[in-house]
C-alpha cells in the first residue's frame, strides 16, 4: 500500500481542536477571552435594554444588567489590554455579572409564577411573561469573564 508523507514543514501546522488547545496551553486564548467578554457584555445590555423598556422598567432592579453591560464591556477590553486587569478587575466584574445573571433567573421565576395560573400554566406564562432562560445569557457572558481571568495569559 501507498503511503503519503508530508512536506517538510508541514508537521507543525495544527488545525481544529488541537489549534484551541494550543492556543489555551500557551496562554493566547485569554485575550480572545476577555474580548469576547466586552463584545459579549455590549450585545447582551443593548438585548436586555430593550426587553427591559419593553416592560417600562416596572421593577429597579431591571436597570442592574443594564447597567453592568458596559462596566462589563470595559473591564473586558482591560483585560485584553492589561495582565493586571485581567487578573483583578476582570473577575471581580464578572463574578458581579454571574451573580446578577441568577438574580435575574430568580426574579424572572417569581415572574412567571406571579402570572395568572402560574407554574400550572407554564407554556402561557413562559411565552407571555418575563423569559425564564434570558438571564442566563448574562450568567454565560460573566462565566466567560471569569474563565477569562483562570486561564494562563501569554508572556
Amino acid at each position: 500500500m501507498f503511503v503519503r508523507r508530508p512536506a517538510a514543514g508541514v508537521e507543525d501546522v495544527v488545525y481544529g481542536i488541537d489549534r484551541i488547545v494550543r492556543d489555551v496551553r500557551s496562554g493566547r486564548f485569554e485575550r480572545s477571552l476577555a474580548a469576547l467578554t466586552a463584545g459579549g457584555a455590549l450585545v447582551t445590555a443593548a438585548e436586555i435594554f430593550f426587553e427591559h423598556d419593553k416592560a417600562s422598567f416596572g421593577n429597579r432592579w431591571m436597570w442592574v444588567p443594564v447597567v453592568l453591560g458596559p462596566v462589563g464591556a470595559a473591564a473586558g477590553v482591560a483585560g485584553v489590554c492589561s495582565r493586571r486587569a485581567a487578573k483583578t478587575v476582570l473577575p471581580l466584574v464578572s463574578a458581579t455579572i454571574v451573580v446578577n445573571g441568577l438574580q435575574g433567573l430568580w426574579l424572572h421565576a417569581r415572574g412567571i409564577r406571579q402570572k395568572p395560573g402560574g407554574w400550572r400554566n407554564f407554556r402561557y406564562n413562559m411565552e407571555m411573561g418575563p423569559p425564564l432562560m434570558a438571564p442566563l445569557l448574562v450568567t454565560l457572558v460573566g462565566g466567560m469573564g471569569v474563565l477569562a481571568a483562570i486561564l494562563r495569559r501569554e508572556k
